[in-house]
């Protein structure tokens, strides 16, 4: 990740100067401070990523502007410093060092040691920006399945991995679209390399543009700090767009032009950022009928459509029920200490007979709640698993009252809702809609009652 802006808070002009013929060498922005005052008002107002900082001030010590540093609140970005002193005071580097300071340099400093303390400053921005923002993976979501459809999408992520093609993944909610995903970039030469997801639909409108392509400070209201996009982060990596169906048109006119041209700004920027990325995209949208109806862009499509993987739902997946079943079951009586014999017959049967709307993502969620409440049972019964029950439900509801569609559309959401105990996640994966489509479907229906 590119040092944009630097800050030389020294007393000296000679190391001043020094560092501003040598730092001309590269396309960043320098600024220059002779007191600590200033250079603690400059850190504090600004977005500076690397400070060379003084040892001795005439209104303080350097140290001073580390400690005021680390009562910074650890949500904002703090710029890296780089300690410059005479080899007298390496002592006081040390102390420096302790402190948070990111480097020390020697003077006198040659061109090359200041390039080292900058391409190790990229690096380190870089990997603690991919930090911040990585996806946390649950190592046990496999890819688990032994039907003919499951080793098909095996097969062919074992030969898009190793190339750098786009790949667009689709399947219906909770069908492990982004188990796919990953292991698409765990088999390819990136492993290595940057992983970033972005989930399109829990995104809001206005702000989608700048967890993209990040932003300026003041570039918008409440903008009080540059901040680093999805793409950005993803350099040289990997990026995952979640749920690309659900991306406004506006916005996609934009990433198909970052896709093309592999570039991008960041909102109030004007500086573009190459960019080196490999994209996977999923949907669980037919974006073929998107397209018809204007909601997608046709050249956007053919641009992320090079490689289709598509992933079957779980009803369609015969004896790998039972399969993921079992690996859940295992893994939630190791997580809760609950030991089991496995599912009864009558349970088994259960689990074959349900369709399974929410596909592997509702099957993990109902063993996990199985298990937790088998607790003193020898194995999971049907009561346990809450599901043949909970469809029984909905056919009685179907056949006692004669409803209009959008009443029975509106009591069935709410059922389901009360049935997660209001987990907004859960019910939109259960429902097969996103969540944002079902938070919407919620205010429709608080406003209608007033």
């Amino acid at each position: 990740m590119r040092i944009e802006k630097i800050l030389i808070a020294n007393n000296e002009p000679s190391v001043q100067k020094a560092l501003q013929e040598q730092l001309q060498h590269y396309r960043c922005k320098t600024v220059c401070v002779s007191t600590l005052s200033k250079a603690k008002l400059c850190v504090h107002q600004d977005d500076f990523d690397l400070v060379f900082l003084g040892t001795h001030f005439p209104d303080g010590q350097g140290i001073d502007l580390l400690s005021d540093l680390n009562e910074v609140p650890s949500t904002n970005e703090k710029p890296l410093i780089a300690v410059v002193l005479d080899y007298k005071f390496i002592d006081l580097g040390v102390s420096c060092l302790k402190a948070g300071a990111f480097d020390c340099i020697l003077k006198p400093f040659s061109l090359s040691e200041v390039d080292m303390v900058l391409k190790k400053a990229e690096v380190y921005r870089h990997l603690s920006q991919v930090n911040h923002f990585f996806s946390s993976r649950d190592e046990d979501n496999c890819l688990l399945g032994e039907c003919e459809a499951i080793k098909t999408v095996r097969s062919l992520i074992q030969k898009v991995a190793s190339t750098d093609a786009t790949v667009l993944i689709t399947g219906e909610n909770g069908t492990g679209k982004e188990v796919v995903a990953y292991e698409i970039y765990k088999q390819s030469h990136l492993c290595d390399k940057p992983y970033v997801t972005v989930n399109c639909a829990a995104i809001p409108e206005n702000l989608i543009e700048s967890e993209f392509f990040g932003h300026e400070r003041g570039a918008f209201t409440h903008a009080l700090q540059r901040r680093i996009g999805r793409f950005e982060l993803a350099n040289n990596g990997t990026i995952l767009l979640d749920e690309i169906g659900e991306v406004s048109p506006n916005l996609q006119a934009k990433l198909l032009r970052v896709l093309q041209e592999k570039k991008c700004e960041r909102v109030g920027g004007s500086e573009s950022i190459t960019l080196n990325v490999r994209v996977l995209a999923s949907t669980n949208q037919d974006l073929h009928n998107a397209i018809k109806a204007g909601k997608f862009r046709e050249d956007l499509f053919y641009r992320l459509n090079v490689f289709p993987i598509h992933v079957p739902p779980l009803r369609e997946r015969g004896g790998d029920i039972l399969l993921l079943a079992n690996d859940f079951l295992n893994r939630y009586q190791k997580k809760y200490g609950i030991p089991l014999n496995g599912f009864s017959d009558s349970a088994k049967q259960a689990l074959m007979a349900y369709n399974w709307p929410g596909n592997v993502r509702e099957l993990q969620n109902v063993v996990e709640r199985a298990v937790i409440l088998s607790n003193g049972s020898p194995s999971i019964e049907p009561k346990m698993l809450n599901i043949n029950a909970e469809t029984a439900a909905a056919k009685n509801n179907d056949v006692c009252e004669l409803l209009p569609l959008n009443e029975v559309e509106k009591r069935h959401i709410l059922r389901v809702l009360e049935h997660t105990k209001g987990n907004r996640t859960r019910t939109a994966s259960i429902l097969n809609i996103t969540t944002r489509t079902l938070s919407n479907k919620l205010k429709a229906y608080a406003a209608n009652q007033h």
